[in-house]
């Protein structure tokens, strides 16, 4: 039996199963899964893909939100030319986007979805429930939500966000059992429809996209929203300008996270940030990008809905079915807000205890960066367990701020390929 990938040589059933070719195993199916998996399928190597084509854009995403990144920045990795956002646009009859135009989330996933039939194939629906190191010899044993268990030569953790997201205490007191859109308080990632609260108070915490975006829909499905800021102003990405002047572009080059110098150099060398010290790459992943709106929101928010700066909530307590919030003002002025839900744009916590699959041995034996709960990587977004590779956000605080963003997918699925296929070619390397 053969399986078929579009534009590639059939692969043989005995090399995604039998012993002497164990596959990779990609666990998540996003931007980041999807880009390791078609590099390893072009380069022969057999590999398994557990998880939802696109599940975090589908269901961690409001309806009528837009990515914040421009077309170009956008771009899932595949290495022979046709597997662009530009190159599905023009294969279904679409429009070309210009850099003024912002995507729709809902044409991101169709995207992925196209990306996954013409260069990935199979993506198995399966949930990943644990992934330990193998009883005997290198490589892991897998087991599925299923009870299926199967051997990997190595496992590639591609999961995005899912289960990191982060809501601070002083909110998450609020519904001891557990956050949700039912609850008093819920994260952002909790929705796919925010008109639920039309004709709700709604306070929204938080002053990044995730936040400006959901209050800009909140208030335009009906809901009296107000947003708490902590930071003492607000910050807008800069219009997009394709014709912009040589000395504008010396002083402030472009880059897919923004223009400057800083988020250039993160972009065009992730390999060098690796080689920081490691206070100073934390510093540059927590400092380099600062929250903000994409500039085609500003109008959808300023002057329309009520934004409070240089808030801190200090305390949340429900009051019924309302919730009373207090809130510490500019100096220290005392306010009060009472709503009928929080939602906390608050982030996400790069927390290995948070990725459930990965058992306390495997957990245990991860060397962390330090000063954090995220995963020391080689160059090769190897972890220090042999054969088990990091990709996405949690690869981020080793090699920067661009792993956070779909543009990092080209950088990382490169070379986790590359090294794969390096040790495919001298199997005793995975010892």
């Amino acid at each position: 039996m053969t399986r078929s990938v579009p534009g590639q040589r059939p692969v043989r059933d005995e090399e995604f199963t039998g012993r002497p070719e164990l596959p990779v195993v990609v666990v998540g199916a996003g931007p980041y899964g999807l880009s390791v998996a078609a590099h390893l399928r072009a380069a022969g190597l057999a590999v398994r893909v557990f998880g939802e084509v696109m599940g975090s854009w589908r269901h961690a995403m409001a309806t009528g939100m837009f990515l914040k990144s421009t077309p170009d920045a956008v771009d899932l990795s595949v290495p022979e030319p046709g597997g662009r956002l530009a190159d599905f646009l023009r294969a279904h009859g679409e429009p070309e986007l210009t850099e003024r135009t912002p995507i729709p989330c809902d044409m991101f996933v169709r995207y992925g979805q196209w990306f996954q039939k013409r260069y990935v194939g199979e993506v198995e629906p399966a949930r990943v429930a644990a992934v330990d190191r193998a009883a005997t010899g290198p490589g892991f044993t897998v087991r599925l939500d299923d009870g299926q268990h199967l051997a990997a030569r190595s496992v590639v953790v591609a999961t995005g966000l899912g289960g990191l997201a982060h809501i601070p205490g002083v909110l998450r007191a609020l519904a001891p059992g557990g956050p949700g859109v039912h609850a008093p308080v819920s994260h952002t990632s909790h929705h796919t429809d925010l008109s639920r609260y039309a004709g709700r108070r709604v306070a929204v915490v938080g002053g990044g996209q995730s936040a400006l975006e959901s209050a800009a829909l909140l208030h335009e499905a009906g809901a009296e929203t107000h947003v708490l800021v902590r930071e003492r102003d607000l910050l807008w990405g800069s219009v997009p300008d394709p014709v912009r002047p040589w000395p504008l572009r010396v002083l402030r080059p472009y880059s897919p996270l923004g223009t400057g110098w800083v988020l250039a150099a993160v972009c065009r060398a992730p390999g060098a940030i690796r080689r920081l010290p490691p206070t100073a790459r934390l510093l540059l992943f927590r400092r380099a990008l600062r929250p903000s709106g994409g500039w085609w929101l500003r109008d959808r928010v300023e002057g329309v809905v009520p934004v409070r700066t240089a808030r801190r909530v200090t305390g949340a307590e429900t009051a019924g079915a309302a919730v009373r919030l207090e809130i510490s003002g500019p100096g220290g002025t005392p306010e009060n807000l009472t709503v009928d839900h929080v939602l906390a744009a608050t982030g996400y916590r790069l927390d290995l205890d948070s990725v459930p699959f990965l058992t306390p041995a495997v957990r245990g034996a991860l060397r962390l960066v330090p000063g954090s709960k995220a995963p020391h990587l080689s160059a090769a977004f190897e972890s220090s367990v042999p054969g088990l590779y990091f990709t996405g956000s949690l690869a981020a605080p080793m090699l920067g701020p661009m792993m956070r963003f779909v543009a990092g997918t080209q950088y990382a699925a490169t070379r986790v390929a590359r090294d794969l296929t390096r040790r495919a070619a001298a199997p005793g390397t995975f010892a």
